[in-house]
């Protein structure tokens, strides 16, 4: 039974415990996934439904039971037609364990990434990616640039026009040139290359956004916070560059930071 201690004549064994940190677990996580999104609002709306349906039942109001009755019978049907793109979320979510992770590195060192030639290689892409982004700040260039590692976007989204070529800082400051039909739709890099261009992503709802924060920041938040990738942004208004990493987003970064965030996502 492997009991712990008693509260009065309430016993309390180790399954007890492991239960109510995995149900903490699982409520952090819709927490995660509902904050500052309109489906937070609707999910406090379905909540308090079901709390004033208890309260009528217990308070034997017979008509105003028989009416909420029709709703809460079909609650679970009606919850995951509300929340489908948030129940989905949530299962990617319980999905990006630490055991992923730790294959994902695993992988990575196996297919030759940590060798001193792969490392060289990696370091020219970084200069490249950089050097893009600078003068993309300079010139007011808008810009959004996805690092989708091994993340499979076209599930998601339009991937746009395939390229398949080395990152290079002068073929991305030629695709978000204002005159190229590809500048206003995503950049994808994945291991080392330039998949596509002109990419379409899905748009983030959260609400909590700051005011300028415009379409491209949206749709970088939105990416990320449905897969495990990171996306770059420069804003055609003021040049700023930001970045959006597991739906948060981080504005107005200095060239400096920018090493260790590529280091990491690229």
């Amino acid at each position: 039974m492997l009991l712990l201690f008693k509260i009065g004549f309430l016993p309390i064994r180790i399954w007890d415990l492991l239960d109510i940190l995995i149900v903490g677990y699982l409520i952090y996580l819709i927490y995660r996934l509902l904050r500052g999104n309109i489906a937070f609002n609707i999910f406090i709306g379905v909540l308090t439904l079901y709390v004033v349906y208890w309260l009528v039942r217990q308070l034997e109001m017979q008509l105003l039971s028989a009416v909420l009755d029709k709703f809460v019978s079909v609650g679970v049907i009606v919850i995951v037609i509300i929340f489908q793109q948030e129940v989905r979320n949530f299962l990617l979510l319980l999905g990006k364990s630490a055991l992923q992770q730790r294959s994902n590195v695993l992988v990575q060192f196996l297919i030759g990434r940590n060798t001193p030639a792969a490392q060289a290689d990696m370091g020219k892409e970084i200069v490249a990616l950089k050097n893009a982004l600078m003068h993309l700040s300079e010139t007011q260039t808008g810009a959004l640039i996805v690092l989708a590692k091994g993340a499979n976007l076209e599930a998601l989204a339009y991937a746009g026009v395939e390229i398949n070529a080395s990152i290079s800082e002068q073929l991305l400051e030629s695709i978000f040139n204002k005159t190229s039909p590809l500048h206003d739709g995503a950049v994808i890099l994945r291991k080392g290359k330039i998949m596509s261009a002109g990419a379409v992503l899905p748009v983030s709802e959260t609400a909590d956004l700051p005011p300028k924060a415009g379409l491209r920041h949206r749709a970088a938040i939105g990416v990320t916070e449905q897969l495990r990738v990171a996306a770059l942004i420069v804003s055609e208004e003021t040049g700023h560059i930001s970045w959006a990493y597991e739906g948060q987003l981080t504005q107005d970064v200095q060239m400096e930071d920018l090493d260790a965030f590529l280091q990491e996502h690229l």
